[in-house]
């Protein structure tokens, strides 16, 4: 079940402005490091006193932190930086595994805790980042998706913005296994952080939809699309986010756009997250 394919966009110039640094975050929590990639813009370089936004971009399933070059992101974000259409701002992809950013079940992988308390942190300060929720965003396809709106909704005071493509969200989890038995497709794709067969109640717990229910979303700027033929159906968990937030009042963009779940439907759509982000960073 690959939720993300590479992004076929043609190599940047060679010339282009900024770079690109992968290396790793030890982790005490999980117990090894974390390997995770960054583009930095030319003036990260340029002026050493100076602090950026930051943006979290996370990836789908069967991806790494190579993510922001192997996919073409990178030489997107560089086009539209010489085309004036970016901030300089910082974005960054950890390698997230089958994690689907949450704490598994088990209690074996706890990923959301090592974002929180190691991650983030340690970037923040690495790389010069701005204090304050203003100058931080999240965003994500497919699983990255479902991590991006399940890590703002659960902790709106560190986001100023979320976005999410075609995020794995799923509204009745039965109906989405169907008649499948452990060790089938779609139940293996999300055994290591929900359990084999999925538990469905544990599922539910995480899922934004549900978070959006309750949690206090004041002040946090949403925006989230979907294709109308995705290839597993996701475009009905993203309506259903729709209506609560709808009917919780509750402000966000939300669009369902002709296509797939594939990669000729994320590089036509990705450019608009990214400049969501950077209107709203300072």
């Amino acid at each position: 079940m690959l939720l993300f394919a590479s992004l076929p966009i043609p190599l940047a110039s060679l010339a282009a402005p900024g770079r690109v640094e992968c290396n790793r975050v030890p982790s005490k929590i999980l117990d090894r490091s974390v390997p995770y990639c960054i583009v930095l813009p030319a003036a990260f370089d340029a002026d050493k006193s100076r602090h950026f936004p930051i943006l979290y971009l996370l990836h789908g399933l069967g991806d790494n932190e190579q993510f922001l070059i192997n996919s073409g992101v990178w030489n997107v974000v560089q086009d539209m930086r010489e085309q004036g259409e970016l901030k300089d701002f910082l974005i960054v992809t950890p390698d997230g595994g089958r994690t689907f950013y949450v704490n598994s079940k088990d209690g074996k992988v706890r990923y959301e805790d090592f974002l929180l308390q190691e991650f983030f942190p340690y970037i923040e300060k690495r790389y010069r980042v701005s204090p304050s929720r203003a100058n931080r965003g999240i965003s994500g396809i497919s699983m990255g998706g479902y991590g991006a709106l399940h890590l703002a909704f659960r902790h709106p005071q560190l986001f100023f913005s979320v976005s999410a493509h075609s995020a794995a969200l799923i509204d009745k989890l039965p109906a989405f296994l169907g008649t499948e038995g452990p060790g089938a497709p779609r139940s293996r794709a999300m055994q290591a952080p929900f359990g084999d067969p999925p538990d469905a109640a544990y599922w539910t717990q995480q899922s934004p939809i549900t978070i959006a229910k309750t949690a206090n979303l004041a002040g946090l700027h949403i925006y989230f699309d979907c294709g109308d033929q995705d290839d597993y159906g996701f475009e009905v968990g993203a309506t259903a986010l729709d209506k609560v937030l709808t009917s919780r009042r509750i402000a966000h963009e939300f669009h369902i756009y002709p296509g797939r779940h594939d990669a000729q439907y994320f590089a036509a759509h990705l450019p608009a997250s990214l400049q969501f982000h950077s209107r709203l960073f300072p």
